[in-house]
């Protein structure tokens, strides 16, 4: 590491929605529907110079008991009339979407990202994701059809598929000769015909090949299958760990992947998600962030959060008082609809034993528990603490950047635009100005030509 000039640092913003941080009740949130909240969103994030926007998507709203699961923020747009209202409104901001491989089609998916990456001039993105669990399913005709450990399977020939469409196209196919009447160099341009074990179509890709030649790809998968599919297919993936030592050893693992698929460590990105609390002094902002911690774990959040872990309906509790004295009830997850942390204790009964031990020699309520076992803010302090500490991250190979996630919709990322990323401009770690007008030139990443076979997965 040492001699080398300081590595530049990816900033990109997550519009907040689906996920566990909005604080909606906040008197400074707004509407996460109207849509001057993206437009506020997406000009802050501009006129700090960030990579991209991002907009996750949820094709149901979770739900237990049969209500809506309270920090899933009801209503959201659907992500490509948002982020083709938003193209007209920025210049160079990217425009990432989160689309689902599991219930959409290629041809439709290929054909509204190229689309999108025509108007927005080169700056669309997309997240590729699965879906595992039939409540979703269940809002579509096929709905729980496919089997879960076939998720990346179809996901693969999916993007590889969308690829061909994508590739159907030469860059220089669309000729315009007024003067010969000649208005294609190649007649055959947009032909395809994918024979596969998801997917059988043929025909005419009605397209032609965008700025971007394709949209830049982003992965969300942590999973062994999902680090692979990144390795082979991506050109991003979406982290989780924003510690140094989880965040190294994620980083280089997912690195080193990447050769197998001829590929080298510049050509896939590793942003992992941030959230984050600002203060004047260090001391503010961690009393700031305890606060919002608690706006974002309400009683009623935390006996349904509880309830992921011990499968069973536990309405009647106080979340004021002490952990229930009843176990939970082993196998397959099914209180907490469409909640994909459900996923994350494989072992229930051995967390409620952890967390009582916890709860018993901290005297914690259910509450104060799950405020303390679940996710804090990754960075907390002051503009300079904040700015010290992305830096030292980036510069140490546990990431490439940052997908910031404000609390507040949508003014959450105003404080940071205007006093972190200036000093991160000092540092020279970080753009005053864009360079380039397309995302791939924000991220560092080749135009890829029609038919190269290191982006496809295949």
């Amino acid at each position: 590491m040492s001699g080398r000039p300081p590595r530049q640092i990816h900033l990109a913003a997550h519009f907040p929605g689906v996920n566990n941080t909005t604080v909606w009740s906040d008197p400074a949130a707004g509407s996460h529907i109207d849509f001057d909240s993206f437009v506020h969103f997406a000009r802050t994030a501009e006129r700090a110079k960030f990579d991209f926007l991002f907009l996750a998507e949820g094709l149901r709203l979770r739900e237990q008991h049969g209500r809506i699961y309270d920090l899933d923020v009801v209503g959201r747009p659907d992500t490509f009339t948002v982020l083709a209202a938003l193209a007209a409104v920025t210049d160079r901001l990217g425009l990432t979407g989160t689309i689902n491989s599991t219930f959409n089609e290629p041809y439709e998916v290929a054909r509204q990202f190229a689309s999108l990456d025509h108007l927005s001039e080169g700056r669309a993105a997309w997240n590729v994701v699965t879906s595992w669990d039939a409540f979703t399913g269940e809002n579509f005709r096929r709905g729980g059809f496919l089997p879960r450990e076939d998720r990346y399977s179809r996901a693969r020939e999916f993007l590889s598929t969308a690829t061909e469409l994508f590739d159907s196209w030469s860059a220089g196919a669309v000729l315009a000769d007024a003067g010969s009447g000649r208005f294609l160099r190649d007649q055959a341009a947009g032909s395809f015909a994918h024979r596969g074990r998801h997917f059988d179509i043929a025909g005419r890709f009605n397209v032609p090949r965008s700025p971007q030649g394709r949209p830049v790809v982003f992965q969300a998968g942590d999973s062994d299958e999902g680090r692979e599919f990144a390795a082979a297919s991506a050109d991003a993936i979406f982290g989780r760990y924003g510690t140094l030592d989880e965040g190294r050893a994620f980083y280089a693992d997912v690195k080193r992947r990447l050769a197998a698929y001829g590929r080298t460590r510049d050509e896939l990105k590793i942003l992992p998600a941030a959230t984050f609390v600002l203060g004047d002094t260090d001391a503010e902002a961690h009393e700031a962030a305890y606060e919002v911690r608690r706006r974002q774990v309400s009683g009623q959040t935390a006996i349904a959060f509880l309830e992921h872990v011990w499968n069973r309906d536990l309405s009647g509790y106080d979340p004021d008082g002490p952990l229930p004295d009843v176990d939970p009830l082993p196998g397959e997850n099914t209180v907490a609809l469409g909640r994909a942390s459900v996923r994350a204790f494989r072992d229930p009964l051995e967390t409620a034993r952890q967390w009582r031990a916890l709860a018993a020699a901290k005297n914690l309520s259910i509450r104060e528990l799950v405020i303390s076992t679940t996710a804090d803010q990754t960075f907390v302090g002051s503009p300079a603490t904040v700015a010290a500490s992305i830096d030292a991250l980036v510069q140490a190979d546990a990431a490439d950047g940052f997908i910031l996630v404000p609390h507040l919709t949508p003014g959450g990322l105003d404080a940071f635009a205007d006093t972190v990323v200036p000093l991160l401009q000092e540092r020279g770690v970080f753009r005053t100005e864009y360079e380039g007008t397309t995302l791939r030139e924000h991220l560092g990443l080749a135009v890829p030509g029609a038919g190269t076979a290191g982006s496809t997965g295949s």
